[in-house]
């Protein structure tokens, strides 16, 4: 089943925290003591359901992922004097849209859990971290606009793009796989601990392509070869990672507090190169570098690159007003500015990632419960931080759903939640790298997101 998994969404930069539906349903599950706390709240399991408990849990996910580029026809050259930024668009402004597109039909997790007595374990499979899957038909901006923009320089605007084909795409996917197990002990009648451990997978591909071309009469009029430039990539990442998680949990009545810490998971991710190159008409090698080089570096065969996971503090407030209506509030931290990211682009966040999260169930009769909850997300971002090949956007998250009791040992969680995302906009791109003449440009990054999901959980 994990083999199947293709998107996840929630969370931190590089943490995902959408596993059961019940989350999808009510967000706020930080003071769960039902099968899903093996995640949220491992040390309430002490005060759930004596036995075993097995829960399946499958979500569908369809995110969008754009650029829009924007780059004006004139730049101020100093002293008043307007000149043209570039020579590819006749002069006129710069406008294009790079659409991101990914669709998840199965996203598993997969809960176990014993309890007796004073005792608990806990185990879980899932997607912890990770960007998910995308793919970009019509290729990125950071490869696109300088080789239109540089073809046009070096021919005095005679190879405009309307001239060739542009063939560009580029798919990306980065998941974290992860097995994790907790053993939980109740040291008092209303205080419990726990501690765990979390053994993780890192896996990520990119590849790609950008070939502009002539058409071969075009080509030979105007003295020139049919393939312009060819840009190949295809490269594979692969490390391991373990981190340890405590918890704690205060049950007293009515009231849950608890509370759960994530050391970070260290990843020092090598390259599985199997191709990179890149050729462009009329330029040696070292001109090509100055060109791609930076766009290029971090996927070279053997390089290797951090992606840590960051350290995760969550601390939530359990309420049950009624023995049918019951209110949770949570708060999460990631520690981002000591997760080293590639590039250390974690040093240009302005803080750490910091979720709220509210959610409320009530219980209509024995067998149905209706819930609801939102989340707000924010990370600190920053324009140093932002990239094409990963960027996020501040978000919030509203969701709702059900639970069906069919009978006394078995549980139907329906559940879907709406992600809307503030656009991010990034100033001042130089096209080409060191050369600024040849103008800058503006990005505004966007998502959007839609998650549905069932589960099932079962007693014996």
């Amino acid at each position: 089943m994990l083999l199947t998994c293709l998107l996840s969404y929630a969370g931190g930069l590089m943490t995902n925290t959408n596993f059961h539906i019940a989350f999808a349903r009510m967000m706020a599950r930080g003071a769960s003591s039902e099968v899903d706390a093996v995640y949220h709240n491992p040390a309430g399991l002490v005060w759930g359901h004596e036995g075993w408990q097995l829960s399946f849990n499958s979500q569908t996910a369809i995110q969008d992922r754009d650029i829009d580029v924007f780059m004006p026809a004139t730049r101020d050259a100093g002293g008043g004097t307007m000149v043209p930024n570039c020579f590819f668009n006749g002069g006129a402004d710069y406008k294009a849209n790079f659409e991101g597109q990914a669709v998840a039909p199965v996203v598993p997790a997969i809960f176990a859990t014993y309890h007796k007595d004073n005792w608990a374990v806990g185990a879980m499979l899932g997607v912890t971290g990770g960007g998910g899957k995308a793919t970009f038909s019509d290729g990125l901006p950071m490869f696109n606009v300088p080789i239109n923009q540089l073809l046009c320089y070096r021919t005095g605007g005679a190879l405009t793009p309307d001239k060739y084909d542009l063939d560009s795409h580029l798919k990306g996917r980065q998941f974290v796989y992860s097995g994790q197990v907790n053993f939980n002990y109740r040291i008092l009648p209303w205080l419990s601990a726990s501690a765990g451990l979390r053994v993780s997978y890192f896996d990520a591909s990119y590849r790609g392509h950008v070939v502009a071309s002539l058409d071969p009469a075009v080509a030979a009029a105007m003295g020139l070869p049919a393939e312009l430039v060819n840009v190949q990539l295809d490269c594979k990442q692969h490390a391991w990672g373990v981190n340890p998680i405590v918890g704690i949990d205060i049950h007293t009545g009515k009231l849950t507090l608890a509370a759960k810490y994530e050391f970070r998971t260290k990843f020092n991710v090598p390259n599985d190169t199997k191709e990179l190159s890149a050729t462009v008409v009329g330029m040696t090698p070292e001109e090509i570098n100055g060109l791609l080089g930076a766009r290029l570096a971090n996927f070279a065969d053997g390089v290797k690159t951090r992606n840590d996971m960051p350290a995760m503090l969550a601390i939530a407030a359990g309420y049950e007003f009624t023995p049918k209506l019951r209110a949770t509030v949570e708060y999460h931290f990631f520690d981002d500015l000591h997760a080293k990211m590639v590039g250390d682009k974690q040093k240009a966040l302005r803080h750490g990632t910091y979720e709220l999260l509210a959610g409320a169930e009530y219980d209509i009769n024995d067998k149905f419960t209706v819930s609801a909850g939102a989340q707000r997300t924010d990370y600190g971002l920053s324009d140093g931080f932002q990239q094409e090949t990963h960027f996020s956007c501040d978000s919030y998250s509203i969701g709702l759903g059900a639970a069906v009791n069919l009978n006394e040992n078995l549980r139907l969680n329906l559940g879907y939640f709406w992600t809307t995302y503030e656009d991010y906009k990034q100033d001042g791109i130089e096209t080409v790298q060191g050369k600024p003449e040849m103008g800058v440009r503006t990005n505004t990054y966007s998502r959007s997101n839609n998650v549905i999901g069932v589960g099932i959980d079962y007693k014996f």
